[in-house]
């Protein structure tokens, strides 16, 4: 399965520490089940800087993983980026076969 990072940034009233957020992460999740997509969390941060949040998770591919971004979006009134990832040491192993085949 791929990886996938998704910032989060909640929207106006919505950022407000007083509501209720895990109200909504519960009806995200809901909504990502309920779909039937295949995704495994690896990891969830709350963060200091532009976003709110930072979810760490796996997909099946690209589509999959816009599916969770949007889902994301429409249930917590919220801007979501979906980057693709690779783990270092995946990366480091990349670097040497280029090596290997220059």
């Amino acid at each position: 399965m791929a990886l996938f990072i998704m910032a989060t940034r909640l929207k106006g009233e919505e950022a407000h520490p007083t509501l209720r957020l895990e109200e909504k992460e519960g009806r995200a999740m809901r909504a990502i089940k309920d779909a039937g997509l295949d995704v495994q969390w690896v990891a969830n941060y709350a963060t200091l800087g532009p976003y709110d949040y930072i979810d760490i998770f796996r997909a099946v591919d690209d589509e999959t993983a816009l599916k969770v971004s949007t889902l994301v979006r429409g249930v917590g009134n919220a801007h979501t980026e979906v980057w693709g990832a690779v783990e270092w040491d995946r990366f480091r192993e990349m670097l040497q076969e280029l090596k290997n085949a220059a």
